[in-house]
C-alpha cells in the first residue's frame, strides 16, 4: 500500500480515503466506539491496520479512549472433551467471577479459522481480555486483538507477541520417561527405547515433550530411533491407527509407551485391546496428562498432572496487575503416584 506523503501529518481524512470509508467511521474506530456505530470487526481491523501502516498513533489512542471497561473476559479453548481443558474452563470461570468479571468461553476445535472468527466475535462483545488456550496460531489472535485495543494472554501453548503461561513440558516429560523406564527395568531387561505416541510435531508442547523424552533415554545410553516417535495428532482414532500401523507388535509389548495425552490414551487402549496386548501382555506405559479413572486400567500406568490452578493464578495475577510485559511462565506439572 502507498503511504501518505510523510512531509505532512496524516489525518483521519487521509485514512478514510485509503480505507474507502467516511472520516466519521475512522474516528469511531480510533475512539473505540465502532461497535456502537455497527461497524464490523473486519472493517475496524482494516482501518486500524491502515493507520498503523501510515504511522498514525492508533494503538495508544485506541487503548486510552476505550475508557469504559466492559468487565467481560473471553477464553478460547480447543476442546471440551478431556479433564485438562475442562479443569481450565472451570477454574477460569470461578476466578473470573470472583473478580466481578463475566466470562465468555467458546470451543474452537483446533481450527485456525474458527479461532480468528471467535476472537473477532469476542472483540465485538467488547471483552477487556482474551485468553487463547491451546491455540494453533496465538500470535495471529494477538495481532487481531491488539489492533482493537484488547489485551491478550496465551495459555497452554505459547506465542511470541503476548505473555504465555504453559506447563514445563520438557522437565515433566523427562521425569515421566524416567519413571516409565524404571518400571520397565523392574519388569524386564531391555535396551530398547520407549515408543512416543500422540501430539503434533509442529506444536511447542509436543516438541518439548519429545526433547525431554529423548534426553531421559540419552542419560541411560539409549538411542531413540525416528520410527519410535509417532506424532499422529491427539485424536483417539489417530493414535489407535498409528499404534496399529507400527511394524512390530511384539516390539510394542517389549518397549513400552509414552502417551502424549489422555485423548490419545483412549485410542492406545482401544488398539492394545484389538492386538490382545492386555493383562500381563500390556506394555509398560505412562501418560502426559491425568485422569483418575486411568488407575482402574491396571498395570501401573504412570501419569503427570498439569497444574491448572497455578497456571490460572499466573493468568489472573497478570490481569489484576495489568501487566503487559512480555514473558514466558512455565509451571511444573505434578507427578501422580500410581496409587492416586
Amino acid at each position: 500500500m502507498t503511504k501518505i506523503r510523510q512531509n505532512k501529518k496524516t489525518t483521519i481524512y487521509d485514512l478514510a480515503e485509503l480505507a474507502g470509508v467516511s472520516a466519521s467511521a475512522v474516528s469511531a474506530v480510533l475512539n473505540g466506539n465502532w461497535q456502537k456505530r455497527r461497524i464490523s470487526a473486519q472493517l475496524a481491523e482494516k482501518i486500524i491496520r491502515i493507520a498503523q501502516e501510515q504511522n498514525y498513533a492508533v494503538n495508544k489512542q485506541a487503548s486510552l479512549l476505550r475508557s469504559n471497561k466492559s468487565k467481560i473476559i473471553g477464553m478460547l479453548v480447543p476442546k471440551y472433551d478431556n479433564r485438562y481443558f475442562g479443569s481450565i474452563v472451570e477454574h477460569f470461570e470461578e476466578m473470573a467471577r470472583e473478580r466481578g468479571l463475566f466470562p465468555i468461553i467458546t470451543c474452537t476445535r483446533r481450527d485456525p479459522v474458527l479461532e480468528l472468527e471467535a476472537a473477532r466475535t469476542m472483540i465485538s462483545h467488547q471483552v477487556d481480555w482474551l485468553i487463547s488456550t491451546g491455540a494453533t496460531n496465538p500470535d495471529k489472535i494477538t495481532e487481531v486483538c491488539h489492533a482493537s485495543g484488547v489485551a491478550t494472554l496465551n495459555l497452554d501453548l505459547p506465542g511470541t507477541l503476548a505473555s504465555s503461561i504453559i506447563s514445563d513440558n520438557f522437565s515433566g516429560a523427562k521425569a515421566l520417561t524416567q519413571r516409565i523406564l524404571l518400571n520397565r527395568m523392574n519388569k524386564k531387561a531391555s535396551l530398547e527405547s520407549l515408543i512416543f505416541i500422540g501430539g503434533r510435531e509442529r506444536d511447542h508442547n509436543t516438541r518439548e515433550r519429545i526433547r525431554g523424552f529423548i534426553d531421559a533415554h540419552r542419560e541411560l545410553g539409549i538411542t531413540v530411533p525416528e520410527q519410535h516417535i509417532l506424532t499422529c495428532g491427539y485424536a483417539a482414532e489417530k493414535a489407535e491407527k498409528a499404534l496399529y500401523n507400527f511394524v512390530n507388535i511384539q516390539k510394542i509389548e517389549q518397549c513400552g509407551l509414552f502417551v502424549n495425552s489422555t485423548i490419545s490414551l483412549e485410542g492406545v487402549m482401544s488398539g492394545l485391546l484389538k492386538m490382545s496386548l492386555i493383562g500381563t501382555r500390556q506394555p509398560v506405559m505412562g501418560c502426559f496428562d491425568w485422569d483418575p479413572f486411568v488407575a482402574l486400567l491396571g498395570n501401573d500406568i504412570e501419569m503427570v498432572k498439569q497444574d491448572v490452578p497455578t497456571m490460572l493464578d499466573h493468568i489472573f495475577r497478570l490481569i489484576d496487575e495489568e501487566n503487559n510485559k512480555l514473558q514466558l511462565i512455565e509451571v511444573s506439572p505434578i507427578a501422580v503416584c500410581k496409587t492416586q
